[in-house]
């Protein structure tokens, strides 16, 4: 496995800008509130030392909170911060692209097309141990597929070369030829690959490119005009660039161009602010859904290693807070929905340069809440996805 190594960037004090024409309240109790959440969030960006964050917090009862912290860029050379972060900036979402595979999944099996309990290998030919394994344990993360993102090989090629494209099939290999974890339906493992396995199912049944179901049937019903499945390392301006320690040589990298197909259905997608708060309510209530399916989504089952949240199909329940969040080099997210307390929290930030103690989108989503839901506050423990050579 290689070995990444943690070096961090000493910039000044953060930077806040908040939304051009945003809510102002006058009331002292939330005026304090906004206080509270930008001093949580400053304290966590300033002990670990990253770059910017945007964040959006909608809560039935009171005022919005849309701003960015810090900065989009910064000279690695000379430890200077650059251009500050804005709201409307599109960014990198990782893993939160999981939810919206898994969306398409269940769409066909109303449809009557796929089974949950049916084999991947009906689907998608050449699963090791296809017969046995289901749709439902591959949502679920019950699979006992190896995550190809975790195997030394593929990990070394890819930080060999970050900027090289790969096709679906050339991930599988790096899983495939590696023995299983455990028996289906057994444990959990969360695993990159069995997202990718369901990307080629919606594919394979569709008889459409998974980007294109996904913003057919996905994206246009609820109006997500700024949220793309990109092929291969395209990113819509604004953008903030992307830092990262996950290199061969352990040194901070801007990530900003790195092409995100290797993540495929498990991680390739781009979005912002304004449309991560449409898909927190749709994911977590299932508006694209029958709530007979959306019920077989929240069949929330433990999580070994993300406690005490508990996982569905292709999304956590982490004490009432539902949705997903996403890293991969450089770029970190987070998008939740709370249906007891009317509460969206989405969080994007530019550095996956995560401590020990958990990843960066966790630590600021539990300052947070800590705020806004003392009695619910947000957090899991480190490994809720799988980043390259983890």
């Amino acid at each position: 496995m290689v070995v990444v190594t943690i070096a961090l960037v000493t910039v000044p004090p953060v930077a806040v800008a908040a939304e051009p024409g945003g809510v102002t309240n006058g009331n002292a109790a939330s005026t304090q509130r906004r206080s509270q959440v930008d001093a949580a969030v400053q304290a966590v960006m300033k002990k670990w030392q990253i770059p910017g964050v945007i964040l959006g917090v909608w809560q039935q009862g009171q005022p919005p909170i849309v701003k960015a912290y810090g900065a989009r860029n910064v000279d690695l050379a000379a430890a200077k911060r650059g251009k500050p972060m804005k709201t409307d900036f599109y960014m990198r979402i990782g893993s939160e692209t999981k939810t919206f595979t898994a969306t398409a999944v269940l769409q066909l099996v109303e449809e009557g097309k796929v089974g949950l309990e049916d084999p991947i290998s009906k689907y998608v030919k050449g699963v090791p141990n296809g017969n046995a394994i289901t749709v439902r344990e591959l949502g679920e993360m019950r699979s006992g597929l190896l995550s190809y993102s975790a195997n030394e090989e593929w990990a070394l090629k890819y930080f060999g070369n970050p900027h090289m494209s790969w096709k679906p099939t050339e991930l599988l290999p790096y899983s495939f030829g590696s023995p299983a974890l455990f028996a289906p339906g057994t444990q959990f493992n969360y695993s990159n690959t069995n997202t990718i396995l369901l990307g080629l199912l919606v594919e394979n049944v569709s008889g459409e490119p998974l980007h294109t179901y996904i913003e057919k049937r996905i994206l246009k019903p609820l109006g997500m005009t700024h949220t793309s499945f990109p092929t291969g390392a395209e990113f819509p301006r604004p953008h903030a660039q992307g830092y990262t320690t996950q290199t061969l040589n352990g040194k901070e990298a801007i990530t900003t161009n790195w092409n995100p197909s290797w993540g495929w259905a498990a991680g390739a997608m781009i979005s912002d602010l304004h449309d991560l708060r449409i898909w927190a309510k749709s994911v977590a209530t299932g508006s694209l859904l029958t709530p007979a399916t959306q019920r077989q989504r929240e069949r929330f089952i433990p999580a070994p290693g993300l406690e005490p949240a508990r996982y569905g199909f292709a999304l956590f329940d982490d004490k009432g807070w539902v949705g997903h969040n996403g890293s991969l080099p450089g770029y970190e997210s987070l998008t939740i929905y709370s249906p007891s307390q009317r509460a969206t929290m989405v969080i994007l930030l530019n550095s996956d340069i995560a401590p020990p103690a958990g990843d960066l989108t966790t630590l600021v989503g539990k300052a947070i809440t800590r705020v806004i839901t003392p009695h619910n506050v947000f957090y899991f423990k480190p490994g809720a996805q799988s980043k390259p050579a983890h």
